[in-house]
């Protein structure tokens, strides 16, 4: 599952084999998904990452020790440090990820970037693994097919309509973001529009 730190961890496994510079190409596939080519990595967040991931390097050598990867586990896992230090504003967010909303197509490369099926997919696994162990109770408050970080933000998509991202730092047990998560149930209570 991609969107869990282990599942997250094996894709950048994949990144870095496939990749002649994996870093450089995320950043690139960033910027190109939200139009703003001013993206960059937030150096200290990706330092901290670094300092702190006892856990993810931990998760990195449990699974290269049952080869479910292939690359150094300090190159992958740099990797995947850069990628939670992505520095994005909520409206360079939503609009990278408008096309879950609009059927796989990019409005700013006026072409598909993912098949309705992968659409389908990517958003289903948003609904039901996006949010971490809240993941129930914010599908029954939110309704909405979303992805937090533990940086406060939350991306939440209505298929047909709309992408959205909200952020305020302060995180519940869970880790996701208290004020974020409350302006999603707002949004979808005021409209009457979500999923269900």
């Amino acid at each position: 599952n991609p969107f869990i730190n282990a599942g997250a961890i094996v894709i950048c496994d994949i990144l870095v084999s496939q990749l002649d510079d994996p870093r450089q190409a995320l950043l690139d596939y960033t910027r190109v998904f939200s139009g703003s080519f001013d993206i960059q990595y937030d150096p200290v967040v990706a330092q901290s990452e670094a300092e702190t991931g006892y856990i993810n390097r931990a998760l990195a050598n449990f699974l290269k020790g049952h080869n479910k990867f292939v690359n150094d586990v300090d190159t992958v896992v740099d990797l995947y440090f850069h990628q939670c230090a992505l520095a994005m504003s909520c409206s360079e967010l939503a609009q990278a990820t408008l096309h879950l909303a609009n059927d796989g197509k990019s409005d700013i490369l006026e072409d598909s970037l993912l098949t309705s099926s992968q659409v389908k997919r990517v958003n289903a696994l948003m609904l039901t693994c996006g949010t971490y162990d809240e993941v129930g109770e914010f599908a029954f408050r939110v309704g909405l097919p979303a992805k937090s970080g533990v940086g406060g933000g939350i991306i939440a998509v209505l298929p047909g309509e709309y992408s959205v991202d909200v952020w305020s730092p302060e995180l519940d047990s869970y880790g996701n973001s208290i004020m974020g998560g409350a302006a999603l149930e707002y949004l979808t209570t005021m409209t009457g529009r979500s999923v269900f």
